[in-house]
């Protein structure tokens, strides 16, 4: 579950998680600042929330998932659903969506 300070919570369901992008490069190699409107959309998130699984396909029993919060992932460019609540911005995603863990 995902907790912010005004006690708001987003519980994600099924194989769906809630991340919290993590913010776009503002300067080039080089040194030069980047304007918001030239900034690539992240694809780097924070995993805030982690739904329960899918069904397996007979309806016995749940697939977990292969991400838990607190892991930092790599998401698909153009995938998941941005969601702005209490002016935070996060992405509620499939798990289907996520491409890696990324392990620092």
């Amino acid at each position: 579950m995902v907790t912010t300070a005004t006690k708001v919570v987003l519980k994600p369901l099924e194989d769906r998680i809630v991340v919290q992008p993590l913010e776009a490069e503002q300067t080039t190699a080089s040194g030069l600042v980047i304007p918001d409107t030239a900034k690539e959309k992240p694809q780097e998130g924070t995993v805030l929330a982690v739904g329960p699984g899918r069904w397996d396909d007979e309806g016995k029993k749940r697939i977990p998932l292969d991400v838990a919060v607190g892991d930092i992932v790599l998401y698909s460019k153009y995938g998941g659903t941005e969601v702005k609540y209490n002016n935070e911005e996060y992405l509620v995603l499939s798990a289907r969506d996520v491409l890696a863990v990324i392990e620092k």
